[in-house]
């Protein structure tokens, strides 16, 4: 289920956990958040077509600096994102999951800096492959994507 409301000239989209590996990326602001975002924010309903993969993709990326537990990861994307991405928790933790069954990120259970015990994700070598290869398919779509986009007439190529 997807929602979103408009608060000034920034859109917000919701992303519930039935589609948490189609979260949204477009050019210019935009929220990806959920019913239960680390924010806690909701909204309205709408009819947003999600880019694929690209919740994985970004997992796979906060993880090249280094393990980091669930809540590190989905609050380095919001900061990198000059929060305007926001993950849902059970979108976030059913994609890690996944990304573990793929081998292309292992945990293994350890201490917060707030002394809580939480699972720790580590980027694989498998994984490192897995991102390099997902970021140039999403860099060809979005070229693809925008040629079609900035064309100026039926038939022009961009």
């Amino acid at each position: 289920m997807r929602h979103r409301h408009l608060e000034g000239s920034q859109l917000h989209v919701h992303v519930a956990a039935s589609l948490y590996t189609r979260p949204l990326l477009r050019k210019g602001r935009a929220t990806i958040y959920a019913y239960r975002s680390i924010s806690g924010e909701q909204s309205m309903p709408t009819d947003f077509t999600l880019i694929q993969g690209t919740l994985d993709v970004l997992i796979l990326k906060t993880l090249t600096w280094g393990p980091r537990h669930g809540y590190g990861i989905a609050r380095w994307i919001k900061d990198a994102s000059n929060e305007t991405l926001d993950i849902e928790d059970r979108a976030l933790y059913l994609a890690l999951h996944r990304l573990e069954e793929q081998e292309w990120v292992d945990a293994e259970w350890g201490i917060t800096d707030a002394n809580r015990r939480a699972k720790f994700y580590r980027l694989t070598t498998a994984g490192r492959r897995q991102l390099r290869a997902e970021i140039e398919r999403l860099r060809s779509y979005n070229e693809a994507l925008f040629k079609v986009l900035d064309a100026s007439s039926f038939g022009a190529r961009a």
